[in-house]
Protein backbone atom coordinates (compact mmCIF):
# COMPACT_ATOMS: atom_id res chain seq x y z
CA UNK A 1 0.00 0.00 0.00
CA UNK A 2 1.45 3.32 -0.85
CA UNK A 3 2.00 5.60 1.91
CA UNK A 4 3.03 9.43 1.86
CA UNK A 5 4.35 11.17 5.43
CA UNK A 6 4.81 14.89 5.23
CA UNK A 7 7.06 16.34 7.78
CA UNK A 8 8.16 19.92 8.23
CA UNK A 9 5.88 22.53 8.46
CA UNK A 10 5.41 24.94 11.43
CA UNK A 11 5.03 28.49 12.04
CA UNK A 12 7.91 31.24 10.33
CA UNK A 13 8.09 34.72 10.28
CA UNK A 14 7.82 36.85 7.04
CA UNK A 15 10.82 36.38 4.91
CA UNK A 16 11.67 33.00 6.43
CA UNK A 17 12.37 29.78 5.08
CA UNK A 18 11.49 25.84 5.73
CA UNK A 19 12.03 22.51 3.77
CA UNK A 20 9.05 20.06 3.42
CA UNK A 21 10.02 16.34 3.26
CA UNK A 22 7.28 13.46 1.77
CA UNK A 23 8.35 10.02 2.91
CA UNK A 24 7.22 7.85 0.23
CA UNK A 25 6.73 3.69 1.14
CA UNK A 26 5.04 0.97 -0.88
CA UNK A 27 5.66 2.05 -4.88
CA UNK A 28 8.81 2.35 -6.63
CA UNK A 29 9.54 5.75 -6.13
CA UNK A 30 12.25 6.70 -8.94
CA UNK A 31 9.52 6.27 -11.44
CA UNK A 32 6.64 8.09 -9.83
CA UNK A 33 6.50 11.78 -10.46
CA UNK A 34 5.41 13.65 -7.17
CA UNK A 35 4.10 16.48 -6.47
CA UNK A 36 3.32 19.35 -3.76
CA UNK A 37 -0.18 20.73 -3.26
CA UNK A 38 -1.22 23.60 -0.88
CA UNK A 39 -4.85 24.31 0.57
CA UNK A 40 -5.31 27.70 2.20
CA UNK A 41 -8.52 28.05 4.36
CA UNK A 42 -11.82 29.08 2.22
CA UNK A 43 -9.77 28.35 -0.73
CA UNK A 44 -9.51 25.21 -3.44
CA UNK A 45 -6.49 22.60 -3.23
CA UNK A 46 -3.97 24.04 -5.73
CA UNK A 47 -0.96 22.75 -7.55
CA UNK A 48 2.65 24.05 -6.33
CA UNK A 49 5.05 21.91 -7.85
CA UNK A 50 5.95 18.47 -9.10
CA UNK A 51 9.36 16.75 -9.99
CA UNK A 52 9.18 14.25 -12.63
CA UNK A 53 10.43 10.80 -12.29
CA UNK A 54 13.55 12.17 -14.46
CA UNK A 55 14.08 15.08 -11.98
CA UNK A 56 12.38 17.32 -14.43
CA UNK A 57 10.56 20.67 -12.46
CA UNK A 58 7.52 22.80 -12.89
CA UNK A 59 6.29 25.43 -10.18
CA UNK A 60 3.18 27.59 -10.26
CA UNK A 61 3.46 31.08 -10.85
CA UNK A 62 3.03 32.38 -6.94
CA UNK A 63 6.00 30.32 -6.20
CA UNK A 64 8.85 30.63 -8.66
CA UNK A 65 11.79 31.78 -7.87
CA UNK A 66 10.89 31.20 -3.95
CA UNK A 67 10.63 27.36 -4.09
CA UNK A 68 12.46 24.63 -4.98
CA UNK A 69 11.16 20.79 -5.42
CA UNK A 70 13.85 18.23 -5.32
CA UNK A 71 14.16 14.12 -4.77
CA UNK A 72 16.22 12.19 -3.35
CA UNK A 73 15.87 8.30 -4.91
CA UNK A 74 17.72 6.80 -2.53
CA UNK A 75 15.86 8.03 0.81
CA UNK A 76 12.31 7.87 -1.58
CA UNK A 77 11.92 11.79 -0.08
CA UNK A 78 10.52 14.43 -2.01
CA UNK A 79 11.35 18.13 -0.55
CA UNK A 80 10.00 21.30 -1.04
CA UNK A 81 12.26 24.25 -0.40
CA UNK A 82 10.49 27.43 0.82
CA UNK A 83 12.06 30.91 0.60
CA UNK A 84 11.05 33.96 0.89
CA UNK A 85 7.94 33.07 2.61
CA UNK A 86 4.59 35.58 2.98
CA UNK A 87 1.54 35.23 4.44
CA UNK A 88 -0.04 34.12 1.14
CA UNK A 89 1.89 30.76 1.08
CA UNK A 90 -0.08 29.59 4.81
CA UNK A 91 -1.93 26.70 4.22
CA UNK A 92 -1.92 23.24 4.82
CA UNK A 93 0.73 21.49 2.18
CA UNK A 94 0.06 17.93 0.91
CA UNK A 95 2.11 15.48 -1.44
CA UNK A 96 0.56 13.24 -3.89
CA UNK A 97 1.32 10.81 -6.51
CA UNK A 98 -0.33 8.10 -8.36
CA UNK A 99 0.38 4.31 -8.75
CA UNK A 100 -2.06 2.11 -11.22
CA UNK A 101 -3.78 5.02 -11.76
CA UNK A 102 -4.72 6.14 -8.94
CA UNK A 103 -3.94 8.95 -6.82
CA UNK A 104 -2.55 8.91 -3.22
CA UNK A 105 -2.29 12.20 -0.40
CA UNK A 106 -0.13 12.52 2.38
CA UNK A 107 -2.10 13.44 5.52
CA UNK A 108 -0.81 17.03 5.07
CA UNK A 109 1.49 19.34 7.33
CA UNK A 110 0.84 22.96 8.40
CA UNK A 111 2.42 25.86 7.22
CA UNK A 112 1.79 29.09 8.78
CA UNK A 113 3.27 32.86 7.84
CA UNK A 114 2.80 35.31 10.33
CA UNK A 115 4.80 37.67 12.68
Amino acid sequence: QVQLVESGGGLVQPGGSLRLSCAASGLIFRLNRMDWYRQAPGKERELVATISSGGSTNYADSVKGRFTISRDNAKNTVYLQMNNLNPEDTAVYYCKTESRGWPFWGQGTQVTVSS
